[in-house]
């Protein structure tokens, strides 16, 4: 078998030809979206978008029509066939589309005719936030899902696991089935007890601890709920001549909304400070007087003297930093209203710790936890005395809870049967499954319970504690009550976990906690693994751990078995635990690519695997330019055992947004899709590499751009099938006879894209090609006559036939193309007896910015059809490429947005109804 037909099995479409674009912009709508998105059900770091697990999972197994010549004879009926499962791909990845049977159902269908009725079970053995493994069980797959990380197991199973055992079933709670005459598909009825029960939870808490949540006194005398208590962290001022208690206060603003400012006013009475609500515009904090404190000190409200932060340290590890409350926020009517701090809510906050709070000592790691810096070196002093008791109290009524669920559940009928993490499908089971629920809405109420949330002024809301992937001291903040029904309640916190689960389809799946390095890999593989030290994801969930341990324990013993997450085996780059950067950066390349030569041993050879990698954004590089980790992702996996079949840019920011903003960042991930290569796999020398490289990649671009791919993501998607030539080797040899590295062959890549490139600009008509080299020249700014007419010349056309035909203007010794704003919008191509492909690509540029895709498919669809428009579509991927080169920022918007749009515009323009007369 020869080099280049060494794979086993047919080539699967992520091998192939992607809508990426539409992919993409799902992806980025998805951050948007909160209201049953299954993320919600509980925080983890770094999910990969739904949308593109769902399109990846699809890719990875259906069969690319190419694959197929006894179903497509013809490359024609290929590109067909091909066009119609992108446009499924498009379907599939709508967010509004997630649960719609039918179109799962016809997914299903496709995978089923791939896989001879028999798609393999899928495993992501990074499982973490469950994403790829939601998606394989949504598709109707046989989902796997496992991870060394005891919250991450949690999640997966409330994910994944548990709804699928109780699908169809009613709720047990009191009277909850005879309220309803609906059914309860999916698990609808599990989600119905959650709620119910964690309703009890709440009003038994509020008996319990509701006193410690006073209402708040309105000036008019009424009585209000109080959605926030604001606080400020103290520390004594070190002029002896002052010596107050200073105030460390970030902002004083409290809110934002026109006509509805609000802020504090600090007041010095002798050595007490007080506080004030200020509205008064002329008076509002500016820049320069808002807050006491910043990255490099503090200010005295008293004596105006600068305190730093080592002083504020020390204080704070002396156990001498102490809180004022600032101001109570109250609910009004759709607003929020402001008032000054009394004795009795301060008071009111002023409780003993708990004794059973959790313990445990926060981690030595300075990159990502701040607090031990300032004396918060323990999970509880992460927290106020008054937001532990709460924590403590819903903690325990989630065992009380589950009592209730075992004897109703029993009442209604259901079995005395085995414990959930035996399989029980019994009361026992079920009140297990309701109670991981009640535990998890207690770990979420923790991230946005805890005193280094913020109170965010402009939306006038709490905002919870891991805004990022770290724990950062924070001066002032929020103290919310877990009764209410703004965020910081309990019942808000449940509610998101409600709707996650019913969210969840009805097929069964599997969720395991072991290590990746020991796991059994034998199934099909997509997975996210961790990037070296972006997420230190064992030390960040403690925070949840604790709590989750201390609710779920009797639950999921063997889940929850040790005092704190488990570290020594986690697979990250971690120099606090490895012995620096370098003994760090060692144990995570050693452990990455022993997991995957585990997993080649085990391969299926009919199917890619998948492995997302997840750039930094410093280091993400157009055209596979220079990034260390993207170089030691390819390496291991090239040295693992894998030949390198694609690689996909999946943003989950818009292309546009990204080049608009002057970034031209890549993707938040790759996507590779690899297959195992051959044991006996040859080796080449550098000229044979180079050589396969030129005689593949041309035909391996045209497939790309069949897809709806941005111009943007090109460059990133054309390394897949150079890193497929430079993989498959076993080898490829300098001419020294050492290894050609990654780095070399990306270069080597890049190298023959740009030929390749460069070589296809030979097909277009003459007018175009004078047009590019003209372009890269002077752009669209005017240059010298002389000089025009020499390119003209050479291509063997006239700047008079040029200016004719609308391409440019002269005069006056110069010469100058008419860029896409400046053509002309009466322009009718069905009438233009010497149309080129660059006139048709400036118009439609011009139509599409102004119009949208209608006004670019009516004008397309009017040009003779003796144009190529692969070769149109192909000149506006070249014209993003040299505008963004000469940083032509909206030039390169614009051909980007031709470009991702191109497939929507070609398909609509044959019945293209849009009036012409209309466009401008």
């Amino acid at each position: 078998m020869s080099v280049a037909t060494q794979h086993v099995g047919k080539r699967k479409l992520i091998e192939v030809s992607l809508p990426l674009e539409a992919i993409n912009k799902e992806s980025a709508r998805e951050k948007s979206i909160r209201h049953g998105h299954p993320s919600t059900l509980h925080l983890w770091w770094a999910r990969r978008p739904l949308a593109a697990a769902r399109a990846v999972l699809f890719a990875q197994l259906v069969d690319d029509p190419g694959s197929r010549p006894d179903l497509y004879p013809t490359e024609e009926e290929q590109t067909t066939a091909r066009k119609e499962l992108h446009r499924l791909i498009e379907r599939l990845v709508v967010w509004e589309n997630s649960n719609d049977e039918d179109l799962l159902r016809e997914a299903n269908q496709r995978i089923l005719e791939s896989t001879d009725g028999n798609p393999p079970p899928i495993l992501d053995p990074f499982a973490g936030g469950g994403t790829i493994p939601l998606e394989a069980q949504r598709l109707g797959l046989e989902a796997h899902a496992s991870d060394l990380n005891p919250v991450a197991v949690l999640i997966n199973k409330a994910l994944i696991e548990i709804p699928p055992k109780f699908a169809g079933q009613p709720p047990v709670y009191p009277g909850a089935a005879a309220e309803t005459i609906q059914s309860w598909p999916r698990a609808t009825g599990l989600a119905e007890d959650v709620r119910r029960y964690g309703q009890w939870m709440r009003d038994e808490a509020e008996k319990r601890i509701g006193h410690l949540y006073p209402k708040a006194t309105l000036p008019n005398g009424s009585k209000a709920t109080v959605i926030a208590w604001i606080w400020a962290r103290t520390v004594q001022c070190p002029n002896p001549n002052c010596g107050i208690e200073m105030p460390l206060v970030r902002s004083w603003w409290l809110g934002k909304k026109k006509g509805k400012e609000a802020y504090v006013v600090p007041m010095v009475e002798d050595k007490a400070v007080r506080f004030e609500i200020g509205h008064d515009l002329k008076n509002a904090p500016t820049a320069e007087t808002d807050g006491t404190v910043g990255r490099t000190g503090a200010a005295c409200v008293r004596c105006g003297d600068a305190v730093s932060l080592k002083y504020i340290r020390a204080e704070g590890q002396a156990g001498r930093m102490g809180a004022q409350l600032m101001a109570t926020v109250a609910a009004g009517k759709r607003t929020r209203i402001y008032l000054e701090p009394t004795a009795e809510h301060a008071h009111a906050a002023d409780v003993e710790i708990p004794a059973s709070a959790p313990t445990g000592v926060l981690p030595k790691n300075p990159r990502d936890f701040k607090t031990p810096n300032y004396g918060m070196t323990t999970f509880a002093s992460l927290f106020t005395p008054r937001q532990l008791t709460a924590l403590t109290t819903f903690s325990d009524l989630v065992g009380e809870a589950r009592e209730a669920v075992v004897q109703d559940a029993l009442t209604a009928g259901l079995p005395s049967g085995d414990r959930l993490d035996a399989d029980g499908g019994g009361a026992e089971a079920y009140a297990d499954a309701v109670a991981t629920y009640l535990g998890l809405g207690v770990s979420r109420l923790a991230d946005i319970s805890n005193s280094l949330c913020r109170w965010e002024n402009t939306k006038e809301q709490v905002r919870n504690l891991f805004a990022r992937q770290a724990i950062p001291m924070i001066w002032d903040y929020p103290d919310t009550t877990p009764f209410g029904t703004a965020a910081g309640s309990y019942s808000v916190s449940l509610g998101s976990i409600i709707k996650g689960i019913r969210a969840v389809g009805p097929t069964p799946a599997v969720t395991r906690q072991e290590s990746a390095s020991v796991a059994d890999l034998g199934y099909l593989i997509s997975t996210d693994p961790p990037y070296y030290d972006n997420i230190g994801y064992s030390d960040l969930s403690d925070f949840f751990y604790v709590w989750l341990r201390r609710s779920l324990h009797k639950i999921h013993p063997s889940i929850l078995s040790t005092m704190l997450v488990p570290k020594a085996e986690e697979l990250v780059a971690n120099p606090y635990r490895h012995d620096g950067r370098e003994g760090a950066q060692r144990f995570f390349e050693d452990g990455f690519r022993e997991v995957f030569r585990r997993a080649r041993e085990t391969a299926m050879p009919d199917f890619p695997i998948t492995v997302y990698y997840a750039f930094k954004q410093q280091e993400s590089a157009l055209g596979g330019e220079s990034s260390t980790g993207w170089e030691t992702l390819l390496e291991g996996m090239i040295r693992s055992g894998w030949v390198i079949t694609a690689t996909w840019p999946m943003r989950s920011e818009l292309s546009n947004r990204m080049l608009a903003s002057g970034t031209n960042a890549l993707a938040s991930s790759i996507v590779l899709a690899c297959r195992p290569r051959p044991e006996n796999a040859p080796r080449t020398d550098r000229r044979g590499f180079i050589s396969t490289l030129r005689s593949e990649l041309p035909d391996k671009l045209r497939e790309l751009q069949q897809g709806a791919i941005a111009p943007v993501d090109l460059p990133q998607a054309a390394i897949g099938p150079g890193m497929a030539v430079f993989s498959r080797y076993s080898a490829v040899l300098e001419d020294d006879g050492s290894k050609m590295t990654v780095r070399s062959a990306l270069q080597r890549i890049n190298a023959i894209l740009d030929e390749v490139l460069t070589e296809l600009e030979n097909d277009f008509d003459n007018e175009t090609r004078f047009a590019l080299t003209w372009f890269r020249q002077a752009g669209f700014d005017s240059g010298k006559f002389g000089e025009a007419e020499s390119v003209s010349n050479a291509r063997g056309v006239s700047l008079d036939a040029l200016e004719r035909a609308g391409i440019l203007t002269k005069g006056g010794g110069k010469v100058q193309l008419i860029p896409p704003p400046n053509m002309p919008a009466d322009y009718d191509p069905s009438s233009d007896t010497a149309i080129s492909q660059w006139e048709v690509v400036m118009h439609l540029t011009r139509a599409l910015a102004n119009h949208g895709v209608p006004a670019a498919a009516s004008l397309l669809g009017r040009v003779p059809r003796n144009v190529d428009w692969d070769l149109c579509k192909e000149l506006a991927t070249l014209m993003f490429k040299l505008a963004e080169n000469k940083k032509q920022t909206k030039l390169a918007v614009d051909f980007n947005d031709l470009g991702a749009a191109w497939n929507d515009i070609a398909r609509q323009a044959p019945e293209s109804s849009y009036q012409p007369s209309l466009v401008d």
